[in-house]
């Protein structure tokens, strides 16, 4: 029985590093990696990161919707987080700066949106590695859901919504 004739919900893990083993199977063999960031550094940004050497290797195309480090809702976020706005911003760009590097190997698009995040999500062609963005914690701390299409769910398709219309909000600068 495939994963779409199952519930939506496959499971569920106390945080990112918990779920990190299955992520790396799902992204193993995946075409597309497409991320819902605030900076995205651990998922996708540095050489140690959960996606950077599968990313490298396989070459799947890579989407990264980031947080505009210069827009209203980074401010926000990094005083949420307890970071000089600077500081947060740098982050931002540096992970911009390592995605131009990953696009020497593979088709890499990157988007700045700019609203306070809530939702984080890692796409692997059709598996959804979900969690949340809390207003004291980062979001590869909080609970992480793992969520497959299913005829009868409704989060993945409300998850792939979700990033598909930030997507078309947001600005492309690379």
């Amino acid at each position: 029985m495939g994963a779409a004739d199952q519930a939506e919900l496959l499971a569920t893990y106390p945080s990112q590093s918990s779920a990190a083993p299955e992520i790396h199977r799902a992204a193993a063999n995946a075409s597309t990696i497409e991320i819902v960031a605030v900076r995205g550094l651990g998922i996708l940004a540095m050489n140690d990161s959960l996606l950077w050497s599968v990313a490298s290797r396989n070459r799947p195309r890579v989407s990264a919707l980031l947080l505009d480090p210069n827009g209203e809702a980074a401010r926000r976020r990094a005083s949420e987080v307890g970071e000089s706005w600077r500081v947060f911003k740098s982050g931002v760009e540096l992970s911009v700066s390592r995605l131009e590097e990953l696009s020497a190997y593979t088709d890499v698009h990157v988007y700045f949106y700019d609203m306070l995040p809530t939702w984080r999500v890692l796409s692997l062609d059709d598996v959804q590695f979900v969690s949340v963005f809390g207003e004291n914690h980062e979001g590869h701390t909080s609970r992480m859901y793992k969520i497959a299409e299913s005829s009868h769910g409704a989060l993945h398709r409300g998850f792939r919504r979700f990033t598909r219309e930030l997507r078309n909000q947001a600005v492309r600068i690379m």
